[in-house]
């Protein structure tokens, strides 16, 4: 049984890890930090985590007592996981960041996406990026891993075994993708307020979201990514178009088959004609994906649709810290969604 610190347990990731390790044969949750809400009770800050967290209360950060745990997972703002982890990683300890703080390989990028300076490169240049599906090698054994967004996750399996693969090609590739309301994390803003939200769709992060360079970082091709935030609480759907590569489609069954072939014996990757829809991936850590081939525009259609709190953050790092740990991967983890 390995023992997990859960720092920043008090936001939508962090309370999305303590659900997930309590159904975890080889997690024991021992320490929960709470920022804000520390020595409040869990149960009443998330009822929901009543059954498992009766009676315990979230945690003060106590260094010596993150650093007695064989697996921490960071959810926290950006700049403040970049200053943490150096401290925690070592001694044989899994450290698994949800925070974008070791995701991309050019430190100067941050000052640009992010607005602060990276001041851990040398770290930076050895964290492993957990997504297994497309880096499962490096994770394994790895002391530093850096989790993907949830927009990249989605539009990153689409798109990276048909640019690999001369499917599509690498320029000119649009992303247009909407997320749930939790996206944005549970502090109160105006934007996500029920009054904001009900019955209205809007864009945002128009040609400079921050999830733009991880996207092209990871599948190798130039992205203009458009996200919209939609009167739901949790899920993604991703519809990514691009131009013919050189190896073609010429039909849909290329595509289909493309992304079958690359996903073949994944857990959690289900590849089908059917459009994907985010009900299907409700609560689970799966991602759904289908594709088309308009012939009559010349336009690959890929489309991924996943659960933002589960595959696109704390369910794909409870995957990548069972690879990193050598564990089954899906331990913990659902592949099915709740439905209805």
């Amino acid at each position: 049984m390995r023992s997990v610190a859960i720092v920043g347990a008090s936001g939508f990731t962090g309370a999305e890890l303590l659900r997930l390790c309590d159904g975890h044969p080889g997690f024991r949750v021992d320490v929960a930090t709470g920022d804000r809400r520390a020595g409040e009770s869990i149960a009443d800050s998330v009822p929901s985590l009543g059954a498992a967290y009766a009676g315990r209360a979230f945690d003060h950060v106590d260094l010596d007592a993150i650093r007695a745990c064989d697996v921490v997972f960071l959810c926290l703002p950006h700049d403040a996981s970049m200053r943490l982890a150096p401290s925690l990683v070592g001694d044989g300890r899994t450290v698994v960041d949800l925070s974008a703080a070791y995701r991309l390989r050019n430190a100067a990028s941050y000052e640009r996406w992010y607005g602060f300076v990276h001041e851990h490169p040398d770290l930076l240049a050895t964290a492993a990026y957990g997504l297994p599906e497309l880096h499962r090698k490096s994770i394994a054994g790895a002391a530093l891993v850096a989790t993907p967004g949830c927009y990249v996750t989605a539009a990153s399996l689409a798109l990276a075994p048909l640019v690999s693969g001369g499917w599509i090609a690498r320029d000119g590739v649009i992303v247009d993708a909407a997320s749930g309301v939790s996206g944005a994390g549970a502090a109160a803003r105006e934007e996500s307020m029920f009054a904001s939200v009900d019955s209205n769709v809007a864009a945002y992060g128009l040609l400079d979201h921050r999830h733009t360079p991880e996207m092209e970082q990871v599948t190798g091709a130039t992205i203009l990514f458009t996200p919209h935030l939609v009167p739901m609480s949790r899920g993604i759907l991703a519809t990514c178009y691009a131009r013919a590569g050189e190896r073609g489609p010429t039909s849909t069954d290329d595509l289909l088959g493309a992304l079958a072939d690359a996903y073949a014996g994944e857990p959690f990757v289900v590849v089908d004609e059917r459009p994907p829809a985010t009900k299907s991936t409700l609560g689970s850590n799966s991602v759904h994906l289908s594709a088309r081939w308009d012939r009559r525009t010349g336009t690959a259609v890929v489309l991924a649709a996943l659960d933002n709190l589960a595959k696109g953050a704390s369910g794909g790092a409870v995957q990548a810290a069972n690879v990193a740990l050598g564990l089954d991967e899906t331990s913990g983890l659902s592949r099915i969604g709740l439905a209805p």
